[in-house]
């Protein structure tokens, strides 16, 4: 019966991609992306396919063995529903591995910078350039968790237009999505094989069956909200600081909450989290900044409804605050608001601007 009901749960969590979603994965796993060195280092030109394929089988050649590869993030919503208002920004992969020691992180991480020397154009002295080396010219961010409930590291490839390569290396996660609309994750595996194996192009009449799967737990109902830009999420005492403000990004992205009684609790329940996240005023700031840069790269104008949405959301429902630090965040959102106006040239309409005295140092 036990083994039944986990068919089941499958069965509901999964499901065939149709031809054009095929389509769709095989032009973004295709697609150059380039990846932007420091100083002056020279771009990388690479594909999704190309990265995955080389850093897998490296992977494996050291003794780690790559359970499977998934498309995870706003590429994969991008792939089941093409216009469904959150575009394709982040390129998120997850290569499902164990991670027992300290040992497999460092080598996780060597091979990952050591495969971005195959990806160096002709004529560069190779040798002379260490992972160290790459590590400072290519790397935007990178993350080791572990803890009881959580072991998995992150290497984000730097693109100076928000399209990141993220590449997430998985034992065990406790919380793989906020809201339902990003719980998508299409498993690579048939595909990558197809193109190691197949010396025919990739077309209706011949390309391999592909699985996607929400980890919300119900494929359709997740499909259904992305179609229809809905918002929905379980267990939002889970979601950590960070949901608040992909929250804000999905509303001025005019989705809308499938429940508005719910939604209060949840807006409450992230806010929350989002101070317990971020206590300092500085680092809500970076945080704040870093989040326009990578989401907003392309759509300057929306930053402006985006901290006014944001704004009113942490006015309305923080409620374990201060009101000293309550009006402090306040006030950040505001000045970041004003600063993106300043940037565009744009005069609001006063009925919507709230001006703040602050005294001069004495």
């Amino acid at each position: 019966m036990a083994e039944e009901n986990s068919n089941t749960r499958d069965c509901l969590s999964s499901s065939v991609l149709s031809w054009d979603q095929v389509s769709r994965l095989h032009e973004v796993l295709t697609e150059v992306v380039p990846i932007h060195g420091r100083g002056n280092f020279p771009t990388l030109e690479i594909t999704l396919k190309d990265i995955v394929q080389t850093v897998r089988s490296r992977l494996e050649e050291a003794g780690i063995k790559v359970q499977d590869v998934r498309l995870n993030g706003s590429a994969a919503g991008h792939v089941l529903v093409k216009d469904n208002g959150l575009g394709c920004k982040d390129l998120d992969l997850i290569f499902h591995v164990a991670l027992p020691t300290e040992a497999e992180f460092q080598l996780v991480r060597d091979v990952v910078l050591c495969s971005l020397l195959n990806f160096l154009p002709e004529g560069v002295n190779k040798l002379k350039i260490s992972p160290v080396t790459l590590k400072e010219a290519y790397v935007q961010k990178l993350v080791k968790v572990c803890t009881d409930t959580d072991r998995w590291s992150l290497i984000s490839l730097s693109n100076k237009n928000g399209r990141n390569v993220e590449l997430k290396f998985v034992d065990s996660i406790r919380r793989q999505f906020e809201f339902s609309v990003d719980s998508f994750q299409i498993i690579l595996d048939s595909l990558l094989f197809f193109y190691d194996c197949s010396t025919s192009p990739i077309s209706e009449h011949l390309h391999p069956t592909v699985i996607g799967e929400s980890v919300y737990g119900d494929f359709e109902e997740a499909f259904d909200h992305l179609q229809n830009r809905l918002i929905a999420t379980k267990n939002p005492e889970e979601i950590r600081g960070g949901g608040l403000l992909k929250y804000s990004n999905l509303l001025v992205r005019d989705f809308r909450p499938t429940d508005q009684e719910e939604i209060k609790t949840l807006e409450r329940y992230m806010c929350s989290r989002f101070f317990i996240d971020f206590p300092d005023i500085l680092e809500q700031q970076r945080k704040l900044e870093t989040y326009l840069q990578n989401h907003f790269a392309e759509e300057e104008r929306s930053k402006y409804d985006y901290l006014m949405i944001l704004r009113r959301v942490v006015n309305e429902s923080t409620v374990c605050l201060m009101g000293h630090e309550r009006r402090q965040t306040l006030n950040l959102i505001s000045l970041l608001a004003l600063r993106v106006l300043a940037e565009q040239n744009i005069i609001p309409n006063a009925t919507n601007v709230t001006c703040y005295y602050q005294p001069a140092p004495q």
